[in-house]
């Protein structure tokens, strides 16, 4: 087996919008294609001796054990593919069930897709399962130890973690979108100007003093102490003979941390003799120059949490620990205890496996104990120093009992230290009675606490403290979102891009808008470049001063990683057509529609799915969608426009030289097409459809009629406005045009707006493009020769795999079958391609470049225009 092409899908996509992070492998089964599972002896209980869990595996009958039984009938190996990628990722802890394969037009060539939680778990997890399939074809021993072993440090690595989990649940389940910033561990919560940030317990609210202040455990002290709050006395040492002060100071016992600490690393508790004092010093050293001497307080670890000012849940923490039966040893216990199924890996589950780390081991010299020993009866041992959880320890949920003083404390404390999520580490014999009554104290105040312990308490009641966090970041009615319109089709998106991001621009609205040329905030190019995949539009909507995005959305990236939304307000499609075949396994114009008809199904229910009624493929989308449908066209008779209307819906139309909406029985005229500029007087009938679709982007955005009229009435055609765009320049002795069309549709288009130009011979500069297919390039050829009197053929940087000659003359191959007498020049370079044509065409003539560098393009024209108005000048004197 071998894998061809592996992506990693992070939104809706080709191949599933309900499942939007699947992974989509390309797999060539080589000498195995004919092999059906039956034919491999034993393989389902194989498979079951290896997988326990596979039964439960579901297929088309839709019960439990239809997989096993699918294998034993007979099924091809991607399925088992298929489905030990998912049961790799479900015994790492990142249970993923979603699962297709699909037969490629390739013989033996399947695509796999499978759901995935952590990326590259998900792409293990492919790799894996191929070795795994072929080494059981093979018959082959396997073992899943280390797989299994290394998918859990994935994990680990890559996991967002329980506190950060549950805050992003919590949001999605309000409709709240997030985005992860995968450089910085950042999750964006909402759009643009509404987006509030998190990393962790730390939200984009939390203030840097107050972070700093609890940061630093003794400024935390000293500050709780001048507010009547109890805390243990102490001092910050930065040596021994320092240390041995201390002591004589507060006596035994005592405890020793770092001072910027966390999660109870370096700490030390209960320390009653010099030698484990100095012990405890050279460990929390490890952590931090500054080390924190404290009084042990005796009684329990509690942990308080306050949110927003309020006081929301409390748990009582316990270290890891064991129970003597008199009979097993201690390392006998600990596995005893780490069988318990709600124990896992890291944060894999509610609790965590007990480790033998080196404090443990330290634990056990101090009490002349080692593994090998037996406990008695009934008697507990401590295994951890402090009670995190991520170190095995357990949580009991006591909120219902923390006593009214001490909730007031909490509260206080958390105002007093100045933070929103505030954590704060009580140690008391009974948190039901006030601390001052126990002589408990406040051991420290956590700026970032970590939200398990309430989440999945080992006993106790769940707490969804999640849910105040997004309320005090979120308050409700508050908005999140901002509005999104997304623009896909084969031709026409970046000029529709550019018109809707400028009447949206134009009634005040901060737009950021992505392009193939660039990405734009307010009018202003931030990134140059192809810009319509799922990043770019990342881009615009994590931009915290936009408050609108247009996102131009290409074939290439829907289908390199899908989109980087789940939902937006506006979807438009402009057309499909012949281009790009035989990408991406996209080999007819129905499976290019099915990629494109990703944009509509992701539309809101309340939002528009904005449709060309005049192109079949397009107009086939409006179908099983369900959010709102509008049509435009260029035939106001079009009988999909009549049967739209007939029952209550929206259409934009051109109609006797208007653009006009149609709502109901009303017509609505917006302009004439002639005053509209980037019609060029209604001669660019390709550009009246995309003015058609932004009209209707504009009219369900809510725009008032006269606003959508002086939008597109100031949005001027030119090299600036829509470069590589229908720019044309008149220069003293030719016109230029210069325009970025690649393809038929384009072309043909372009052909149309050409023919009715007056310029007198029409000169065009061709090139093809190396990745597309040889019919598709001759094409190109015929074309050129019916729209152009004479031919120049230039070539791109980028030949995408073929060479220069093998290209031009599938090109000439469709000219000459066009005008057999017509002799193309081949010019290499596109530049001094356009410097000939403009120096040697004749007066009059009419010029056109498909550009592959727009800007090198204009300023080599705009140079010319220079020379020949002082020739002229000089002519004239």
């Amino acid at each position: 087996m071998k894998i061809l092409e592996l992506k990693i899908m992070r939104g809706p996509n080709y191949w599933s919008i309900k499942h939007p992070k699947i992974i989509v492998l390309k797999l060539d089964l080589e000498d195995l294609k004919d092999v059906t599972t039956n034919q491999i002896p034993n393989l389902a209980q194989k498979l079951q001796r290896l997988f326990p869990e596979m039964y439960k595996h579901r297929s088309v009958e839709g019960t439990e054990g239809g997989f096993i039984r699918l294998v034993e009938e007979g099924t091809t190996l991607s399925k088992v593919v298929q489905h030990i990628a998912l049961e790799l990722q479900t015994m790492a802890g990142m249970d993923s069930g979603y699962g297709r394969y699909y037969p490629t037009n390739q013989p033996g060539v399947d695509t796999i897709v499978f759901s995935y939680q952590e990326e590259r778990a998900g792409k293990y997890a492919a790799e894996a399962a191929v070795r795994i399939t072929e080494a059981l074809a093979d018959g082959e021993k396997v073992s899943l130890i280390q797989d299994i072993a290394k998918m859990h440090q994935i994990r680990e690595d890559e996991y967002f973690g329980p506190t950060t989990e549950a805050i992003v649940r919590e949001a999605v389940n309000r409709n709240i979108p997030y985005i992860q910033n995968r450089q910085t561990s950042h999750i964006h919560l909402g759009y643009g100007i509404y987006q509030k940030r998190i990393q962790a317990a730390l939200s984009s609210n939390t203030s840097f003093f107050s972070v700093e202040n609890a940061g630093d455990k003794n400024l935390t002290k000293s500050i709780l102490d001048e507010a009547g709050i109890p805390v243990p006395k102490g001092r910050t040492v930065y040596s021994l003979r320092e240390l041995e002060e201390a002591i004589d100071e507060l006596d035994y016992p005592i405890v020793t941390k770092p001072l910027d600490g966390n999660q109870g690393k370096g700490a030390s508790i209960n320390i009653q003799f010099w030698k484990d004092a100095a012990k405890g010093f050279a460990e929390a050293q490890r952590f931090s120059e500054a080390v924190m001497v404290e009084q042990f307080i005796q009684g329990f670890d509690y942990r308080l949490l306050v949110i927003n000012g309020k006081f929301i849940a409390a748990a009582k923490r316990t270290p890891a620990m064991v129970t003597g039966d008199g009979v097993s040893t201690i390392r006998q216990l600990i596995n005893k205890v780490n069988k318990d199924p709600r124990r896992g890996v890291g944060h894999e589950k509610e609790l965590t496996h007990i480790k033998v780390d080196r404090i443990t081991r330290g634990i056990l010299r101090e009490k002349e104990l080692t593994l090998q020993s037996i406990l008695p009866k009934g008697e507990i041992l401590y295994l951890k120093k402090t009670a995190n959880l991520s170190t095995g320890g357990t949580a009991t949920d006591v909120t219902d009992i923390v006593d009214p003083y001490n909730v007031l404390m909490a509260e206080r404390i958390a105002g007093i230290i100045g933070l929103d999520i505030c954590g704060i580490d009580v140690m008391t014999t009974d948190i039901a009675i006030p601390l001052p009554n126990t002589r408990g104290a406040v051991i420290e105040v956590n700026a970032a606490p970590g939200l398990r312990m309430h989440i999945s308490p080992t006993e106790g009641l769940r707490r969804n403290v999640a849910e105040p966090i997004i309320d005090m970041l979120f308050p409700y009615g508050s908005p999140s979102r901002i509005p999104i319109v997304a623009i896909t089709g084969t031709n026409g998106k970046t000029t529709t891009s550019r018109l809707v991001s400028h009447i949206l621009n134009f009634k005040g609205y901060k737009v950021g808008f992505t392009t193939t040329d660039g990405i734009y905030i307010q009018g202003k190019k931030i990134i140059k470049g192809d810009t319509t995949g799922s990043f770019s539009s990342e881009f615009v909507l994590t931009d915290p001063t936009v408050n609108y995005a247009v996102l131009e959305v290409a074939r290439g990236g829907m289908l390199r990683s899908g989109l980087a939304f789940t939902q937006c307000n506006i979807g438009i499609v402009t057309n499909v057509s012949e281009d790009h075949l035989g990408l991406g396994d996209i080999n007819t114009v129905e499976e290019m529609a099915r990629v494109k008809a990703v944009v509509p199904k992701t539309v809101c229910s309340d939002g528009y799915a904005i449709l060309n009624a005049d192109d079949d493929l397009v107009y086939d989308m409006a179908s099983g969608l369900r959010c709102k449908v509008a049509f435009f066209s260029l035939d106001e008779h079009n009988p999909r426009i009549i049967e739209h209307i007939s029952k209550g819906g929206l259409a934009a139309v051109y109609e006797e030289g208007f653009i006009s909406i149609f709502k109901n029985t009303y017509k609505i005229r917006i302009d004439r097409v002639a005053d509209i500029p980037i019609t060029f007087g209604g001669k660019a009938r390709f550009n009246i459809y995309n003015v058609l679709a932004a009209t209707l982007a504009a009219y369900t955005s809510h725009l008032e009629l006269n606003e959508i009229k002086t939008a597109l009435r100031t949005f001027i055609p030119s090299a600036e406005t829509m470069p590589g765009r229908m720019n044309l320049f008149k220069l003293p002795k030719v016109e230029v045009l210069i325009d970025y069309a690649h393809n038929i549709a384009s072309m043909l288009a372009i052909g149309d707006f050409i023919r009715n130009m007056d310029g007198h011979p029409k000169i065009g500069i061709i090139a093809g493009v190396g990745d597309r297919r040889d019919e598709d390039m001759i094409e190109v050829g015929k074309i050129a020769a019916q729209i152009f009197d004479e031919i120049i053929i230039r070539q791109d940087k980028d030949l995408r795999g073929r060479k220069g000659s093998e290209i031009n003359n599938l090109l000439k191959q469709g000219i000459f079958s066009v005008k057999p007498q017509l002799e193309p020049i081949e010019i290499k370079q596109e530049s001094s391609a356009l410097a000939y044509a403009i120096e040697y065409a004749p007066q009059n003539a009419f010029i056109t470049l498909f550009s592959e560098d727009i800007q090198e393009a204009v300023k080599l024209v705009e140079n010319f225009r220079v020379i020949q108005h002082r020739e002229q000048n000089a002519e004239k004197s």
